[in-house]
């Protein structure tokens, strides 16, 4: 925009956009996409720089039109090149009490325990913003945003995005008084897509009348302590095409002179510190500085970090290191999977059939051997084949019930008072066995007693002559086989678990 009536400017900025014809000069985004291949890891290095070469908006090394450049030379020309600093890192520690402060647009929130302190010992704050952080400074101070009435009085060129801002008159003990200092000189103010302030308290020194509605406040101030807190919702206002307007003029060299002013009145001779949108904060008002306080900038610092990436995403940066290490890990893991041998597996048709699958004998000897086969299986197999060979010898069915099976083993041979008590012993813990089998938990068997009903069982049926030749085979729980011959007694077994 020129001196000679072009249209206004346009910005994007948050979610601020209106549109202008010098769209082509919109705010340039060099992020780096995470979804570009490895490849454009080359060129991060160039795009940065160049990136670099160009300001961001509100920066007052920016001479473009979003820029702040005009508002630097103002105060530079108000109150000479010594006495306005625009720094990137807000160093407290050499901040005075005379001094004072201007934050353009922050992105980040600001330390409250400073603040306060510099405007209690007397220094003078002034926060212009509208999408930024700035917000949760002045929550601080109460001060809370409200939206400007769709209907205004006046705007540039009709549009309501555009609205005009005049100065508020002091109202002083119920008389009229003049202007707040900043805008004593401003008799309009053009807006860009400006919010609205709301404090009870505080003065408002700029307000945006309307057909039908509320006027809005765009600027207001207060004191603090000693020293003086000044809000403006409209940083775009200052910003280079718009201090072509006399009145945006006015007020931001109204404004340099307030912050290091006594009120436009005594000169303090400080000087104007500047920063805007991503600064940096260090040391301590005053020179005193705490572990507790660095602990706690830390912990803001990580707060805004996390802040940022979830309204704006994660840094470039952040999202190439990402790439760059899933990409590494997937190489890495292909590299150890193709590298590494494979034992070729035997089709199922030529596996060998395991011996629990199979039937017979075989396959019952396997599944009663089987670790994980309980032993009460083995005494199971024991009752199952005495009362078969009870049968067999009576030529007539027997019950497998303890008294059943102790008169059939008494009428198949007989049977002294010993061998029938051992053999009543015997067919109690098998019925126990059972019982637990049958209700899904198997007892603990002990191997002794294993051993000791294969005997008893190979007694029983020696005495009635169907005593099976002998062998040195052992049964599945490590004892004889269930029923072999008796002609060499056992030796005494040891106590031993059957697991």
């Amino acid at each position: 925009m020129t001196h000679h009536g072009e249209h206004a400017p346009g910005r994007v900025s948050g979610n601020k956009m209106i549109t202008a014809p010098q769209d082509l000069n919109m705010r340039r985004d060099f992020t780096i996409r995470a979804s570009r291949p490895l490849a454009a890891a080359l060129g991060v290095a160039v795009m940065v720089s160049a990136g670099a070469a160009f300001g961001a908006a509100f920066d007052v090394a920016d001479t473009t039109w979003e820029g702040c450049s005009e508002l630097y030379g103002i105060a530079v020309s108000e109150l000479g090149e010594s006495r306005v600093k625009a720094v990137a890192v807000l160093d407290w520690s050499e901040i005075g009490p005379s001094d004072g402060v201007l934050v353009l647009h922050p992105l980040q929130s600001m330390d409250p325990e400073e603040t306060t302190a510099f405007m209690k010992a007397g220094g003078r704050l002034a926060i212009v913003d509208d999408y930024g952080r700035g917000d949760e400074t002045l929550r601080r101070f109460h001060i809370e945003r409200t939206s400007l009435p769709t209907r205004p009085v006046a705007a540039l060129r009709n549009n309501p995005q555009l609205a005009i801002a005049e100065p508020v008159l002091d109202n002083e003990k119920g008389q009229l008084a003049g202007p707040h200092p900043v805008v004593a000189q401003v008799q309009q103010f053009v807006t860009n897509h400006a919010t609205g302030l709301r404090h009870p308290n505080l003065s408002p020194v700029l307000e945006v009348r309307a057909i039908g509605e509320p006027a809005a406040i765009v600027a207001v101030a207060g004191q603090v302590g000693k020293g003086r807190l000044f809000a403006l919702s409209d940083p775009s206002g200052l910003m280079n095409q718009m201090l072509r307007y006399p009145g945006n003029r006015s007020f931001a060299q109204g404004l340099c002179r307030y912050l290091v002013d006594s009120d436009g009145v005594e000169r303090m001779n400080g000087r104007l510190f500047i920063v805007s949108n991503r600064f940096s904060e260090e040391g301590s008002f005053g020179g005193q500085t705490t572990l507790r306080k660095d602990f706690e900038g830390q912990l803001r610092s990580i707060a805004d970090a996390i802040a940022e990436a979830r309204q704006s995403g994660m840094p470039g940066w952040v999202h190439l290191i990402f790439a760059v290490l899933a990409t590494l890990g997937a190489g890495a893991w292909v590299a150890r999977a193709a590298g590494r041998p494979y034992k070729s597996p035997t089709p199922r048709y030529a596996r060998r059939t395991p011996l629990v699958a199979q039937g017979g004998v075989a396959g019952r000897f396997a599944l009663l051997a089987a670790p994980t086969s309980p032993p009460s299986l083995v005494l199971l197999e024991l009752k199952s084949a005495l009362a078969e060979a009870l049968a067999h010898k009576l030529g007539t069915p027997v019950d497998q019930g303890n008294d059943a099976l102790l008169a059939a083993a008494a009428r198949a041979g007989g049977l002294d008072e010993q061998r029938r008590s051992a053999l009543k012993e015997v067919l109690t813990v098998m019925q126990k066995a059972e019982a637990s089998v049958v209700a899904g938990r198997p007892a603990h068997v002990p191997r002794a007693a294993l051993r000791r009903a294969a005997t008893v069982v190979r007694e029983v049926l020696r005495a009635a002559g169907m005593a099976p030749p002998e062998t040195h085979a052992k049964n599945p729980a490590g004892g004889p086989s269930p029923a072999p011959t008796t002609s060499q007694a056992p030796r005494p077994p040891a106590e031993e678990s059957a697991t």
